[in-house]
């Protein structure tokens, strides 16, 4: 059976997964963690076995060499004409990708220019898809934007109340992201409903480490809560959200930072639920230490706070909404958030069933059977979607 990879590269990481096709069933998967730094660390699990290494990985190539290599030692694979395509996530597409897109050297060289937006993130996948061209040259090679899905915005959403001749000359405008995550998990709603994707006004709120609340109407997106880069929108984890942009320059006086970059790293990295807190940027130990730490407590209240008030305004821009989907580490994995997030939109008859939203697994409605709107729990397989991209644009067929 032929296999299809989804690969996710970074500066210093290179995870993936890897499918067998037409059936979507993952066979294995792994990363390597500091690529490039001493004493690497190469994972591979598959079968209900995980194998870990340490050595030195000091590039892209050495770490997909061994990987496929490894592949074969394990009889993953018997040989690489086994994979029949492989699929890699970018982050920023910019204005130019308004869908996924077969890679070219043309390509390649267009994710290498927008890594002025994404730059920790575009540079490393960029170097990934070189190093399978590399190893795999004649093997079909899609790039998957997160930006792509929200090219569909209209300028009155996507514009900055700024000098328009910025967004002529320098492209300034909202991207916003998680747009693979986004567009499957609203057609899995659909599809669990049964009811037509083009029929449906959706809010899709993405909650994990990095959060974003997408409005879908039509199977598009209309408005997304980040912006020209992922540090825009709702409290995360560790990135602020959004803020008066005064504040950065106040803030850089008074701490004396000279280097805009220094800000905004403690902007991306110190803020969030971990600056509010001060005990963590993970939910679940904010949860723990919510009854004796009133700052847990009101990191969460800011989290659900800044949530309630973007879904709000999507309501109202969209004239209702027919779903709310909960997805990601925090969105599929936590009924308390779930609930306190939907619960206050009681007023308009949106009902949450106890019983659903606290048990079960997988897609699933959480909302009563009488909810003015329905709220679903859906696990996003951005992979997934990855690997339907390359067979969509490739036109693969086993």
């Amino acid at each position: 059976m032929s296999k299809i990879m989804a690969v996710n590269s970074g500066s210093s990481t290179l995870k993936w997964k890897l499918y067998t096709v037409p059936d979507e069933k993952v066979v294995a998967k792994g990363m390597v963690d500091r690529l490039g730094l001493s004493d690497s660390v190469f994972e591979v699990e598959f079968g209900g076995k995980k194998i870990s290494e340490m050595g030195d990985i000091p590039d892209h190539t050495t770490a997909v060499n061994k990987m496929l290599d490894k592949l074969i030692d394990l009889k993953i694979i018997d040989d690489y004409s086994e994979i029949t395509g492989v699929g890699h996530r970018v982050v920023a597409g910019g204005s130019i990708f308004k869908d996924s897109a077969v890679v070219t050297p043309r390509v390649v060289q267009q994710i290498k220019n927008l890594s002025e937006f994404a730059p920790l993130h575009n540079p490393g996948q960029a170097a990934g898809i070189e190093a399978f061209e590399r190893i795999l040259p004649d093997v079909p090679q899609v790039a998957v934007f997160d930006t792509s899905f929200h090219q569909t915005m209209d300028p009155v959403n996507y514009l900055y109340s700024i000098p328009y001749e910025y967004y002529e000359k320098y492209g300034v405008r909202k991207f916003g992201a998680h747009g693979t995550s986004h567009r499957y998990v609203s057609q899995a709603a659909a599809d669990y409903l049964q009811i037509p994707l083009n029929d449906l006004k959706i809010i899709s709120c993405h909650l994990g480490s990095g959060s974003s609340i997408d409005a879908i109407e039509d199977g598009k997106s209309v408005d997304t809560s980040m912006g020209f880069t992922p540090l825009a929108g709702i409290t995360m984890s560790t990135r602020s959200g959004d803020i008066d942009p005064s504040l950065v320059a106040y803030l850089m006086q008074k701490l004396k930072i000279t280097d805009p970059s220094e800000m905004v790293k403690i902007l991306n990295t110190k803020s969030g639920l971990l600056g509010i807190s001060g005990v963590s940027p993970d939910m679940r130990d904010l949860l723990a230490t919510r009854a004796e730490n009133d700052r847990s407590d009101l990191a969460i209240k800011i989290f659900i706070n800044r949530i309630v008030k973007y879904i709000g305004s999507y309501i109202a821009m969209l004239k209702g909404t027919d779903v709310i989907i909960f997805t990601a580490g925090v969105g599929a994995g936590n009924a308390e958030i779930r609930a306190d997030i939907a619960n206050s939109f009681n007023y308009m008859g949106v009902k949450i069933d106890k019983d659903r939203n606290e048990n079960g697994t997988g897609t699933r409605l959480i909302s009563t059977d009488d909810s003015t709107v329905k709220v679903l729990v859906v696990p996003t397989d951005e992979e997934l979607m990855i690997v339907r991209d390359v067979i969509r644009l490739t036109k693969y067929s086993d």
